[in-house]
């Protein structure tokens, strides 16, 4: 049976300096080690890619024309999937760190939604779903992980 549907995820942050300040150079230096790994893993579909630049990942990728917002968008077979990535590789011990080069956002920063398989969203379309996610909550539309976990524990 061919899966119809994927999991897209958009997460965005305001680095606390520019790129090549020493205060993220341990985040920016990891950047093609965790993108690396995520690109391996199970369930992985596609990643939104930046200049190609060693080291850069998706930070050429400007929100608002500000320089410090990155993103990270990426689509996975499944929920399972992204959450294996996440919270149970390396990957989760550099978002632990996050604070230490990102800025605290008050709004919400991180949004799920469901994409036909072979669909790879824009930047535009993902960040509509997050503003749609602000405005509204959780819903089939949008949504973020607290909504999964609650699908998790009815199943």
């Amino acid at each position: 049976m061919t899966q119809t549907m994927h999991l897209a995820e958009l997460n965005v942050g305001r680095l606390v300096a520019p790129t090549d300040d020493p205060r993220v150079a341990d985040f920016m230096n990891n950047l093609d080690r965790i993108n690396g790994l995520g690109k391996r893993m199970p369930g992985f579909v596609w990643m939104m890619e930046g200049s190609g630049e060693p080291g850069t990942g998706n930070t050429d990728v400007k929100l608002d024309g500000d320089p410090l917002f990155v993103a990270n968008l990426t689509v996975w077979e499944n929920y399972d999937n992204l959450k294996t990535f996440v919270y149970q590789t390396l990957h989760k011990k550099f978002m632990d760190r996050k604070a230490e080069w990102f800025e605290a956002l008050a709004d919400k920063h991180f949004v799920m939604w469901w994409v036909p398989a072979g669909h790879n969203p824009t930047i535009d379309e993902a960040l509509a779903r997050l503003d749609h996610l602000k405005q509204h909550g959780d819903s089939d539309h949008a949504f973020g992980w607290s909504h999964m976990t609650k699908q998790d524990d009815t199943l």
